[in-house]
């Protein structure tokens, strides 16, 4: 009657050692680290002395140097070490590289390889800054304007529809023409090329004008795309901090937050965060030869410019710049389906694409150059006071050869692998913020507080722990002890689910354990109380156990259920920390039904279901 069969509880069993497993690797901590990243160039073990050597030189000894792929981690005993060695390191390697401090899991290299990580730490845990961000929309929709201005010339000269200024009046597009007759036929091409436009016609004195203004959907389109564009390149520039588990979330209609748990470098953050950058594509002037010769003797030819190559060397290309970034709409890495190499496909808008096709149909054979331009902030030392010092980085980060003549869709060809064609795509796509952006409240947590929220929480886990496994036994005796079992399996799994699912837990989170904890107890509560019932009816102690757990199971499902559903809509309609709360209760109800009715079922059948008649059972006087 009590007693489960082998399969499950081998099941059960194996279902224990795999939630410990995979919530072992929370209990080794982490390391202060630096993350060192190229930029373009692959790794290698040159670059490994170097870090070694700059570090001897300063006197610093690491815990280790480990090689991931195509990082370097050097890990230290303390915040001081690692603070002081990444200014080393970025001295010692350049801009070539991106080193960023971190915090590495220590994880043992054998529950690694069982693919074991510990969860995130939030960043009221693990310390870090908090960004809240303004996108500037009034200056996305100029920008707009200003497109659809000059956007709008080429068309009408397209259209060989003569007119004689097309500008901005505030708000709205303003085109003058000289009769009614060449405004109306103009009104009709307008209508039909910019539908996002309402028109309205003006007449004043001889002067005829058309008025165009962007209806509501299009500027809430705009915003929007304004919107989703900067958060999508404030996560790429995150990359290059090395950040676990970052948090880029929109907060209303203009404002992005941006959350960084772990980075103590928090001025590196915000020159990152802030910088603007653009794209120009243009042509490559000479061969290598000339490109050596400009190096070294430091003159260019007439209408040419020198220019870093992001892989080393430089490269002559013209002045005149064929399309810049702000005209690319969309980029997207591929396979060229002549040669079967890496690709990337890019789409122009209107003006990008008559320019691209004009230049490129005189040029077919001849090389073009992928310039990335960024603006720099950075934050430096100078006289013992931090000033802020404007840097722009220009270099080459491709060349290819045009085969064709282009027009709004064309394809960059001759890079060496996937991997570059997904970068490449990244910048053209992300690399420039669509809309500037002002940081409007930023906050600092020290590792020492995220420290103390750690050991706050935990204490109050463990004490709410003690305090009911106390009642439990005092009040239930053996069957009390049961409880507890299924009590402390029930956080053993919160942890290791957490950490399987890489979560990211939060201090709210922590209380969403805590409340578990006293709802996985009330399960085993009621699954007792009503064993007793059984007792108290004249039943027989198998009967009781039997009965007890079979007809507690609905009320359990009852309670849980609706708790359950009040954390699935916590978690659809909350942000951050409320969603981090509803994570962490959903998990646990879940853990709770299991351990409470499957796994405290299976420690009872245990110790009574080997035994056929048994007189008393040790629940508490019974």
């Amino acid at each position: 009657m009590n007693r489960y069969p082998l399969w499950k509880n081998l099941l059960i069993v194996v279902a224990l050692l795999l939630a410990t497993v995979y919530a072992l690797p929370n209990l080794y901590g982490e390391d202060p680290a630096v993350q060192i990243s190229p930029r373009s160039v692959q790794l290698s073990d040159a670059d490994l002395q170097r870090v070694d050597a700059a570090l001897k030189a300063g006197n610093l000894t690491p815990k280790r140097i480990e090689r991931q792929g195509e990082q370097l981690l050097v890990r230290f005993d303390s915040t001081e070490s690692q603070l002081k060695a990444a200014d080393l390191v970025r001295k010692e390697l350049g801009r070539g590289y991106v080193v960023a401090l971190n915090l590495a899991p220590n994880t043992p290299a054998w529950l690694s390889a069982l693919g074991a990580k510990p969860m995130y730490l939030g960043l009221d845990l693990r310390g870090g800054v908090h960004f809240l961000m303004e996108v500037d929309m009034d200056a996305a929709l100029k920008q707009l304007r200003e497109r659809t201005v000059e956007d709008m010339r080429g068309f009408l000269r397209g259209e060989k529809l003569r007119y004689l200024t097309v500008g901005l009046e505030g708000e709205d597009l303003l085109v003058r023409f000289a009769d009614e007759a060449e405004r109306d036929a103009a009104q009709k091409a307008i209508g039909r090329q910019y539908p996002d436009l309402d028109l309205l016609l003006r007449e004043e004195g001889k002067d005829s004008f058309i008025i165009g203004r962007f209806t509501e959907k299009a500027v809430l389109a705009e915003r929007k795309a304004a919107l989703d564009q900067n958060i999508t390149t404030l996560r790429n520039r995150v990359n290059e901090l090395g950040v676990a588990e970052p948090v880029i979330q929109q907060q209303g209609d203009a404002r992005i937050v941006v959350q960084l748990p772990g980075v103590q470098d928090t001025a590196r953050a915000k020159e990152i965060l802030g910088a603007t950058a653009t794209l120009e594509f243009r042509l490559v002037e000479g061969s290598p030869v000339d490109w050596d010769e400009a190096a070294k003797s430091g003159r260019t030819p007439v209408g040419s410019r020198l220019y870093p190559q992001r892989d080393g060397g430089s490269v002559l290309l013209k002045r005149q710049v064929i399309i810049t970034g702000d005209q690319i709409v969309d980029a997207a890495s591929g396979i060229e389906q002549q040669s079967g190499s890496s690709a990337v496909f890019v789409n122009l808008d209107g003006k990008g694409a008559r320019r691209m096709s004009e230049v490129t149909a005189q040029s077919i054979g001849k090389p073009m150059a992928v310039v990335f331009i960024e603006n720099k902030v950075e934050t430096v030392e100078e006289n013992g006071q931090m000033v802020k010092k404007k840097s722009v980085i220009e270099e080459v980060i491709n060349i290819a050869t045009i085969r064709d003549q282009l027009s709004n869709r064309f394809q960059i060809s001759g890079l060496d692998n996937g991997n570059e064609a997904r970068d490449l795509a990244l910048l053209l796509r992300a690399g420039a913020l669509r809309a500037p952006i002002e940081i409007v409240e930023e906050r600092t947590i020290g590792p020492s507080l995220g420290a103390d929220n750690i050991s706050a929480g935990v204490k109050a886990a463990v004490v709410g722990f003690i305090a009911v496994a106390l009642f439990m036994i005092l009040y239930y005796s053996l069957f009390g002890v049961v409880a507890n079992v299924a009590l402390f399996v029930n956080l053993v799994l919160i942890v290791a689910v957490l950490s399987l699912l890489q979560a990211t837990l939060t201090l709210p989170g922590i209380a969403g354990i805590v409340l578990t904890l006293g709802m996985a107890v009330d399960a085993n509560v009621l699954i007792n109380e009503r064993i007793r019932e059984e007792l108290r009816n004249g039943n027989t102690p198998q009967a009781a156990i039997h009965a007890g757990y079979e007809r507690a199971l609905a009320t359990i499902l009852d309670a849980n259920l609706t708790t359950l559903l009040a954390a699935l809509v916590l978690f659809a309609f909350g942000t951050g920390p409320v969603k981090g709360f509803a994570v962490t209760l959903s998990i646990g109800i879940l853990a709770s039904m299991f351990t409470a009715v499957i796994v405290s079922r299976a420690v009872v059948n245990q110790i009574y279901g080997r035994r056929a008649r048994i007189k008393s059972i040790a629940i508490g006087g019974y």
